[in-house]
């Protein structure tokens, strides 16, 4: 696994959140989601010896459940912003409720931990083989008098894609963020 860090510039999505009522890490979501679905190495996955092959990909989101706990929601990705946050909105306040994990298998699953209530600078978590999925962590963003950043870390599996692939995804979330259109 390999890690890298990067720091967005998310005034927009900070604005566009609360001009027009959507969760910012909803439409963080939507961003990875449609800077990954332009990347072929993101429908595939190293599983054991193998390399699968999907036709879809999903964001996933850690819930805070019911119990006081969290619970994992995968969300499937749609290019239609509507659609996506409908879907977001569903699917979260149901494992909420239930407290039961919501899990695609059918999709290849980019992973997300957003702990916006931390001040933190990034993480970093080795997988040891259980789960290989290109996974991104985030804590609160900061505010400065002329811009928001958001330091995110993202892991991803060196079978799966290289530096190049990563760099340019990364670089694709900032360009998603700057050319929102909702």
């Amino acid at each position: 696994m390999v890690t890298f860090f990067k720091t967005l510039n998310v005034s927009r999505l900070v604005r566009l959140s609360r001009k027009n009522g959507f969760k910012f890490n909803m439409l963080m979501g939507y961003c990875i989601g449609r800077a990954a679905s332009g990347i072929k190495e993101f429908y595939t996955l190293p599983v054991g010896d193998k390399l699968m092959q999907y036709n879809s990909i999903a964001v996933n989101t850690i819930v805070a459940n019911s119990q006081g706990e969290v619970s994992s929601c995968d969300v499937p990705f749609s290019t239609d912003l509507k659609k996506f946050n409908e879907d977001y909105l569903r699917l979260t306040k149901e494992v909420a409720a239930t407290c039961r994990n919501n899990d695609l298998m059918e999709s290849m699953v980019i992973g997300t931990s957003a702990m916006a209530q931390y001040d933190i600078d990034g993480a970093v978590g080795m997988y040891a083989g259980i789960f290989n999925n290109p996974f991104m962590i985030w804590g609160k963003y900061r505010k400065g008098f002329f811009k928001t950043t958001l330091t995110v870390s993202f892991q991803f599996h060196h079978t799966q894609m290289d530096g190049a692939h990563a760099a340019r995804f990364l670089d694709g979330i900032q360009n998603e963020i700057n050319n929102l259109k909702i």
